[in-house]
This record gives structure tokens, sequence and C-alpha cells, in this order.
């Protein structure tokens, strides 16, 4: 097989049509990948919107969403004018921390946190939406609910940690709360070495809304279904950013 037909099998692979779920954090996946493995590289043109948004199979706003993280990440600019578009920019400085070292702070690599939390949060919440809550739990459930979607963005992560420590707490185990605890404070390491994207804040605060609703009303399948969703969200941002 050649070089040529190698490169074209997987700029087909990153330019694939992305999941429904999660449409937003994927597409913002696949661009930065081809941008860190080198696929598209400093001063390449971003095929255009309509193009790309047809081979991603998402809308072209979902897909302006996505070009603008990147823009904020400083890893495309866009320029006006005849020959104009959304460019690869020059690589930006380098993150205070690299994969590499948070990794060596946590004493595990970034697909082994992302694998753990697939498996513990969501049968988390449906342990949680498996049992019978007191008005007082549902009461503190929602109030959680409320300080993740309206805290300030100093205070947000805080916030949106409490809230998933809150749905393992419903589950009534203790040994499944402290796993929790334990992947939450993992990875806030993870998300303190990426661009805060409002996107995707407004994604995870649909998400948080629709894992509450399933545990309210005692909907197991649902919970676990719309936690993976939204665990899944973040992983792909992480890989993206962090590959």
């Amino acid at each position: 097989m050649t070089i040529g037909n190698v490169e074209a099998l997987w700029t087909r692979a990153l330019f694939a049509p992305v999941p429904v779920r999660n449409a937003f954090e994927v597409t913002i996946e696949r661009l930065v990948q081809s941008i860190r493995l080198g696929v598209l590289v400093e001063g390449d043109r971003l095929p255009p919107e309509r193009d790309l948004a047809d081979r991603f199979g998402v809308s072209r706003v979902t897909l302006r969403e996505a070009i603008k993280a990147l823009r904020d990440a400083g890893l495309v600019e866009s320029r006006r004018g005849r020959g104009g578009g959304t460019f690869v920019a020059a690589p930006p400085r380098p993150r205070r921390r690299s994969r590499e070292k948070i990794e060596q702070a946590m004493g595990h690599s970034l697909d082994d946190v992302l694998a753990l939390r697939k498996v513990v949060e969501p049968g988390a919440a449906a342990l949680a939406a498996s049992r019978t809550l007191s008005a007082a739990d549902r009461s503190s459930l929602r109030e959680y609910l409320r300080g993740a979607s309206e805290a300030a963005p100093a205070a947000r992560r805080r916030a949106d940690s409490r809230l998933h420590l809150a749905v393992a707490a419903l589950g009534g185990s203790g040994l499944v709360t402290s796993v929790v605890a334990d992947v939450q404070m993992r990875l806030d390491e993870l998300l303190r070495a990426i661009p805060v994207i409002p996107g995707n804040i407004a994604h995870s605060d649909k998400q948080h809304a629709a894992i509450v609703e399933a545990i309210l009303g005692g909907e197991v399948d649902t919970a676990r279904t719309e936690m993976e969703e939204h665990v899944d969200g973040t992983a792909a941002l992480l890989r993206g950013f962090l590959s």
C-alpha cells in the first residue's frame, strides 16, 4: 500500500460521520486530532464548512461551534478577504502541564481514567435510579443540579463534581461513592489542561438535567444511558485536546 493510500485511509477515518450523540464534542475531537496527528499542518486551510459538515454528518451550526472552540484554543485562525477561510495556526505555546506529566502525577494513563469512569459513573446513576428516594434526597439532587447549571465559571468545575458525587451517594453504596470521588479528582486534573468551551458547558447542562430527571423518575436504564452519553462527551474532548 502506498503512502498516498495510507494517508487517504486515515483522512477518511478522521473525517467520517460522527455519532449523533455528542456530535459537538466528537467533531472537536476529530478536528483536533487531525491537527495533532499532522493530517492538517500549520497553514493548511480547512475544507469549506459545507463540505466538512457533510463529511461529519452534523449541522453547520454544530460545525461552526466546534471550529470556534478550536479558534479559542489557538489551533486555528480565520482570515477574511480573497483567499480567506479557516487555517491551521502556528502551534500554540505548550500547556502548563503536558499529558505525560499529568499522567505521571495521577499514576494512571488518560485511557485508564476514562475507562474507569465509563464503567463506574453510569452504574452509579443506574443504582441511584433504582432506589426509593426520600423527599429530602430528591430536593437535594435538584439543588445540586441547579448549583452546577448556575455556577460562575470559576466555580463550575467544583459544582459539577458535587453533582456527580451526589448522584453516586444516592445509590447508597459507600464504596461506589468512594470510587466516583477518586475518578472526579483525577478528572479535575485532566480538565484543567484543556480550554473551557461554552458550547460543551451548555450541552453538559442538558445532559445533567436528563440524568437527574431519569433518576428522579426511577428510570434505571435511561439514567445509565444518559450518564454514559455524558461521560463519552467529556472523554471525546479530553482525547482530542490531550492527544
